[in-house]
């Protein structure tokens, strides 16, 4: 089966290969790209019980960029998920209480984004490749605090790229903001920009969508691409650990083959979330997705009534990386709902962007409740849940980890559903210490990397590497701009480089 690529909003359904949408990252419409079909897995869920990771990914991802050759993605994967992981699993299981924690930051820089960004760059060099392309390669990321340190730790000094992070100045942690801002490689640059991860996500979304300036940047060699979830090569590599989760569920006899699961997801991009639908619909017995939300609850509105509004007050939270209103990948998710429809698509997507809000219909909305419950936790609510499971088994959590464990409890509480339940644990409590060490009742924090010597003497657990590298780390980067700026921004880069 051959699977291509189209644009979400495309009406006339033009179609790519799996590596040029890599290359290209989003369409020239504005739109998403999306398989032309859903492929049919050669995977028997019993083989889950022996499968290692990158074998695993082979098997869920091969259909999906099938213009690769077997050597040419299995390459690719074993440079991916090797030692720069800190454990042979990759994404281990850890059984805390009445819930499973699926752990997604064992990689280089400690959170859920290394799965997809530690492949990511492989996929695009081959895809450069593949295609002939002369053209160097500018990546174009904005980031809510992880995936910015996670993309440039993948394309760091990579042959003919350039990659640009923006990132809100005052919207991420103190870790988050130090992990990227010490990043090495010539080719690396961070932004703190005067506005929310919103201001950034929009801003980076209208660079890719002015032909002139691609027109413009052409002349110098270069073409955009992106490191963001909106990429096929950042959200296809996703589905990979929720079929791993399950089959370590079946390894500690948790579940038998067949069994439904249930995954509460921090959600803020729609990303995380959506690459667990794909899992669902490529054959993996999901009963539930929880979508959970911090204060900035846009999300939990749309699926309660039907009614996606960002125009509402903006919370920075103890979550930042969900401090989000605007989610890119729910416009893949809307384009399945509406049939495929990408006339449809693109007339919600056009309303988002000038009234800032859509509706969907009561009819569409049951549909998505067979799959999808969402909640959201507020930040004293997200506290307790920290201090309580850190009492009952002295496992800490994250703060956004600590967002899913809540609402996949309260969903349990309202529904009496008493299926298996995996929380996606996104990072390591180190990334946001000074929220740890508050939710744990420590009255005098101590900021940034005191705060991590802090929390480490109080849960006992080892330095991960990238956080041991941050206490020598010179900062390298210290560049800001407005908003409006960006794309001059983008352009003086290029220039220079």
């Amino acid at each position: 089966m051959d699977i291509l690529y189209r644009s979400t909003r495309d009406q006339a359904q033009q179609t790519m290969t799996a590596s040029q949408a890599v290359l290209q990252g989003l369409s020239p419409d504005g739109g998403l790209f999306v398989p032309t079909q859903l492929p049919e897995l050669n995977l028997e869920l019993s083989e889950l019980l022996h499968l290692s990771y990158p074998k695993l990914a082979y098997k869920i991802l091969q259909p999906f960029f099938n213009d690769y050759t077997k050597e040419e993605l299995e390459a690719c994967l074993a440079k991916a998920y090797g030692k720069n992981f800190t454990t042979p699993e990759i994404t281990p299981v850890e059984f805390k209480r009445d819930l499973a924690y699926l752990e997604l930051f064992h990689g280089p820089t400690i959170a859920f984004k290394d799965l997809a960004l530690q492949l990511l760059p492989h996929l695009l060099q081959t895809a450069a490749a593949k295609n002939q392309t002369a053209l160097q390669t500018m990546i174009l990321t904005a980031t809510s605090g992880d995936t910015g340190k996670a993309a440039m730790e993948g394309f760091a000094d990579v042959k003919d790229t350039q990659i640009i992070v923006f990132y809100p100045k005052d919207g991420v942690s103190e870790i988050q903001e130090r992990q990227m801002r010490t990043q090495k490689g010539k080719n690396t640059h961070v932004v703190g920009i005067t506005g929310n991860f919103d201001d950034a996500q929009t801003k980076v979304k209208e660079i890719f969508d002015d032909q002139a300036f691609a027109q413009e940047i052409r002349q110098e060699n270069y073409q955009l691409s992106s490191a963001n979830s909106i990429n096929i090569g950042r959200l296809f590599p996703q589905v990979v650990y929720y079929f791993y989760a399950y089959g370590q569920l079946l390894k500690a006899k948790q579940i038998k083959v067949g069994d439904k699961v249930n995954f509460s997801v921090p959600t803020g991009n729609f990303g995380d979330i959506l690459a667990g639908w794909y899992a669902k619909k490529l054959g993996l017995p999901i009963n539930k997705l929880l979508c959970a939300s911090n204060e900035n609850n846009v999300l939990t509105e749309f699926f309660r009534t039907g009614t996606y509004d960002r125009n509402r007050d903006f919370y920075v939270t103890t979550s930042p990386s969900m401090d989000i209103l605007v989610s890119s990948n729910l416009e893949r998710l809307l384009f399945y709902t509406l049939g495929e429809d990408s006339k449809a698509t693109a007339k919600l997507m056009e309303q988002l962007k000038t009234t800032g809000k859509y509706q969907l219909s009561p009819a569409l909305m049951e549909q998505l409740a067979q799959t999808f419950y969402a909640d959201f936790a507020t930040q004293e609510q997200t506290a307790t849940e920290i201090a309580q499971l850190f009492d009952d088994a002295k496992y800490p959590l994250d703060p956004h980890t600590a967002v899913g464990s809540f609402v996949a409890h309260k969903y349990q509480a309202e529904t009496n559903d008493q299926t298996p339940m995996v929380v996606v644990s996104t990072a390591s409590p180190y990334k946001f210490p000074e929220a740890v060490l508050h939710a744990l009742g420590e009255k005098n924090v101590a900021p940034g990397l005191a705060a991590v010597t802090q929390l480490h003497e109080l849960i006992k657990q080892p330095y991960p590497p990238t956080i041991s590298a941050l206490f020598d780390a010179p900062l390298l980067h210290d560049q800001t701009c407005a908003p409006a700026d960006m794309k001059a921004l983008v352009a003086q880069i290029i220039r220079e480089n």
